[in-house]
């Protein structure tokens, strides 16, 4: 049996943020399914730096999974591991440009790679590493 782990975000603003990951990080958008109230997404697919990121609008009704947002912060961030040290420096440009905020400008770090971080404007952080 085959087993996959995959990140599964809650966003307000599903939709807006599958055009900023597409702007971003050059995603790729596989699906996405409207929810019966017409303005939210039950759930969503992109593909992103080769992987599977799935996500929906925060459906409260549903359960108490709540966005960055209605946090006020995030307990998760998303790494990529990119080929070479300046493709860091490049996505954080890049990310920045589409209306992340840097948290962590690109640097060369203690243990030896490159790293840096951004939040999007959803509020979820994305980390940049490259040995």
């Amino acid at each position: 049996m085959a087993i996959t782990l995959q990140a599964y975000l809650t966003i307000d603003g599903a939709a807006a943020a599958i055009e900023f990951y597409k702007a971003a990080f050059g995603a790729e958008e596989v699906r996405r399914v409207p929810a019966d109230d017409g303005r939210r997404l039950m759930h969503a697919e992109i593909r992103v730096f080769g992987q599977s990121v799935l996500m929906s609008d925060a459906f409260p009704e549903y359960g108490n999974i709540k966005s960055p947002t209605a946090l006020g912060g995030t307990t998760f961030n998303m790494i990529a591991s990119l080929e070479a040290r300046p493709d860091v420096d490049a996505a954080i440009a890049k990310a920045e440009k589409a209306g992340a905020t840097v948290v962590m400008p690109a640097s060369d770090q203690f243990w030896g790679a490159r790293f840096g971080m951004v939040r999007d404007p959803f509020g979820h952080l994305w980390a940049f590493n490259a040995d």
